[in-house]
């Protein structure tokens, strides 16, 4: 609420830890987080806000998660937030993938149609690489 009342986009970043992705229970600890942090936002305020979908586990290892589980928690992150706000605000709602995005990775995970563009962390400091990734983005 905070960020939105002084203008700033917050980013909003959810995602499940390795063990909770081995067990299965990716989509219960991920719409968890979303709903406990954003269900309290209005319409007008949470079409404002960007989510990035970030497994801890692919953050910073090198490893990402394939273009059909990024696919798949997209679309649970969508479903998240049709559930609370519509399906027509649901689908403005920019999702991010944030989790070892790379100029190896970025053209496939950017043609999952629910994948709205990428959370770079480590791959934005090698020049060639980002522009690389932005490349992929306008693709």
């Amino acid at each position: 609420d905070a960020c939105l009342r002084a203008g700033i986009i917050p980013v909003y970043c959810c995602g499940e830890l390795p063990a909770e992705r081995e067990a299965g229970r990716q989509e219960e600890i991920v719409g968890r987080q979303v709903r406990e942090a954003l269900s309290h936002l209005t319409k007008e305020q949470i079409l404002k806000v960007v989510i990035a979908y970030e497994p801890v586990w692919a953050i910073g290892t090198g490893v990402t998660a394939s273009n059909e589980q990024a696919e798949e928690m997209h679309v649970f992150v969508r479903s998240v937030l049709a559930e609370i706000w519509g399906s027509e605000t649901a689908q403005q709602i920019r999702i991010l993938y944030g989790g070892s995005v790379s100029a190896a990775n970025a053209d496939g995970l950017f043609a999952c149609p629910n994948v709205d563009g990428g959370l770079v962390g480590g791959a934005s400091l090698k020049v060639n690489d980002f522009t690389s990734i932005c490349q992929s983005a306008n693709a």
